[in-house]
């Protein structure tokens, strides 16, 4: 079936429009890219996503090679390949040392040792039809943990927090969008590997609009750390910090033992001037380390 066929113009026209919205949503990072040039740090961002988009789109290109007559699949899929890469090359220029070795290591693992095991094993043990629906297949897995395992994490993240901050309504837009185009070309092009991943696209598109129109005015909920139980020692160093017996010659007696019980401590070496009150912390042991 030739993409230009003029019997079928919906399926031209919806490949068109679906090219158009991926390569908005591709450049969708290129924001976050210029900051990290800029301040010439990755500030934290993780690089899995665009390792994982990397693969994605080396897949589906194996895949548009294979099936034939797919120019407007590998067109999209080629823009997606170059910007990834893009990418990850910006990330691996600003990463430290140590971040720099595991992105290298896990672009290394996914993209390089797994998808040549994928291609050597789909090219030397199946043919024909059944090596595109092998790879077929194979990108459908791969696309439904593209679009389900981050927007699941964005989607909880909105619930716990009533905060739209990271979910912009626009990318949503234009990500479910994208889905519908997809979805329809894949439809037209009988075409199930394209069609079936789209549709758990625009489910999880819809779902993401939903929540911002429920969160978009609530009040943001700020999700507090819980934190473990302190062990406090009050300590006073007087002088050289040695560790020595003290008696009850060396120290003052507590002023008004009623009122400032828990509040002060002060000790004093025979050799030194006496010290200052010291506050410390109630219902805490406290240490009194003296000079020789």
């Amino acid at each position: 079936m030739a993409v230009f066929d003029l019997h079928h113009p919906w399926m031209f026209a919806f490949g068109i429009l679906g090219n158009i919205i991926s390569i908005g949503v591709y450049l969708a990072p290129a924001p976050t890219f210029k900051k990290i040039c800029k301040e010439k740090s990755t500030m934290g961002f993780e690089c899995l996503p665009y390792i994982v988009a990397l693969f994605s789109s080396t897949l589906w290109l194996y895949y548009a090679f294979l099936k034939g007559d797919a120019l407007l699949l590998i067109s999209i899929n080629s823009f997606g390949f170059a910007i990834e890469t893009v990418y990850i090359t910006l990330y691996l220029v600003y990463a430290s040392k140590n971040i720099r070795y595991n992105t290298i290591k896990l672009l290394s693992l996914l993209d390089v040792a797994v998808f040549a095991i994928i291609f050597l094993l789909s090219y030397f043990i199946f043919d024909g039809n059944i090596r595109v629906n092998v790879v077929g297949w194979i990108c459908v897995a791969v696309s439904v943990c593209v679009f389900a395992a981050p927007l699941s994490i964005v989607q909880f993240q909105v619930v716990r927090t009533r905060s739209v901050e990271f979910m912009p309504f626009f990318l949503s837009f234009f990500l479910t969008l994208s889905a519908v185009m997809w979805f329809a070309y894949g439809v037209l092009q009988k075409d199930l590997c394209i069609a079936l991943p789209n549709v758990l696209g625009f489910a999880l598109g819809l779902v993401q609009m939903l929540l911002y129109g429920i969160y978009r005015k609530s009040k943001p909920v700020v999700i507090e750390e819980k934190k473990l139980p302190e062990h406090v020692m009050n300590i006073k160093f007087l002088g050289t910090p040695e560790v020595h017996p003290v008696d009850s010659k060396t120290c003052e007696n507590f002023e008004d033992k009623k009122e400032k019980k828990d509040e002060e401590i002060c000790a004093i070496n025979l050799e030194m001037e006496p010290c200052s009150p010291l506050k410390v912390q109630k219902d805490a042991p406290t240490l009194i380390v003296c000079a020789a």
